[in-house]
């Protein structure tokens, strides 16, 4: 089955793209292999067949273990997006009247409860009114906990560190931003470097956060040393505490109100970078309401990647 063309104009198999993602996945040979039904060997030759069509090495390999290279890293959200799509297209290929409904489960951090999950669901409980929705606000370990219950559909979170039974899916790359009042020194400014946060007034995450460990390699490659004010596990208290003190947090921007009670700056030199994604149970045939609801979700992404910053 043809997918799609090399950089030579010549035609690649699909199947070279499914065994590239199974790989990515697991980054393991074998457990890559055990999904895909094929031996490691012909596993191994179909991932060398499709190197030498890109050009570039996917993988490194270091004795038993498997590294994605920076091409791979490139690749891999593109061939997920567009398998993705093909899967959809090939289920819409059932009746086109076929109406949605039922209960839909889905959870997510903070940061995208704020804006993206109001916007899709207003799209697609539109689109289908006889539609339920639970949405839950979690922790990204307690989502993924929950989707492997069968407690949830479908999170909204960041790749989950050690969890082989959940497929993740990354949606856009998001830079971290300078969140800060209106008042404040900065709030004119077009970015602001990390290191300039060196004893300046901060509010972070707390330090079981992901992103907080993120923020403080940001910091140590800079050499500064912020002055933390205040550490917390939730953001709503962050936003309020921002609000109310001559202080800054570091946040993605799609945790900003767009009321303009707060605004965001680019941090750069370094630009902290995290990369959201859709989790779900690993080799799951989605329903037809949870993957119209995917498709929604893609799409207000792509508009929006990276989501306009607030200057």
């Amino acid at each position: 089955m043809i997918d799609a063309v090399d950089r030579t104009g010549r035609p690649m198999e699909l199947r070279h793209l499914r065994y590239f993602v199974a790989l990515a996945e697991h980054l393991s040979f074998t457990r890559a292999a055990r999904q895909t039904h094929i031996t490691q060997s012909t596993l191994s030759h179909q991932i060398r067949q499709l190197e030498d069509q890109v050009g570039q090495r996917l993988f490194d390999r270091v004795g038993k273990r498997v590294f994605l290279t920076e091409a791979g890293q490139n690749l891999l959200p593109r061939v997920l997006r567009a398998l993705g799509e093909l899967d959809e297209g090939l289920r819409a290929l059932s009746p086109q009247d076929q109406v949605l409904t039922g209960w839909l489960r889905i959870a997510a951090t903070h940061t995208f409860n704020v804006n993206l999950v109001p916007a899709c669901l207003t799209e697609f409980l539109t689109r289908n009114p006889s539609m339920r929705v639970v949405v839950e606000e979690l922790a990204a370990s307690v989502i993924e906990e929950r989707l492997l219950t069968g407690a949830l559909d479908l999170g909204i979170s960041y790749r989950p560190d050690h969890q082989q039974d959940l497929a993740f899916e990354p949606l856009y790359d998001e830079p971290l931003d300078l969140v800060l009042s209106p008042d404040h020194r900065w709030a004119t400014r077009k970015w602001v470097r990390m290191a300039e946060l060196h004893h300046q007034p901060v509010v972070l995450l707390s330090p079981e956060f992901t992103t907080r460990r993120l923020l403080d390699e940001c910091f140590r490659q800079c050499g500064a040393v912020p002055h933390l004010v205040a550490e917390m596990n939730t953001i709503g208290p962050i936003l309020g505490l921002v609000r109310r003190m001559n202080i800054v947090a570091i946040l993605s921007r799609q945790a900003v109100p767009e009321d303009g009670t707060l605004l965001s700056v680019p941090l750069e030199t370094p630009t902290p970078m995290r990369s959201p994604g859709v989790l779900l149970r690993r080799n799951e045939v989605l329903p037809p309401h949870v993957a119209s609801f995917l498709h929604t979700l893609r799409r207000a992404c792509d508009k929006a990647s990276p989501p306009p910053r607030r200057l």
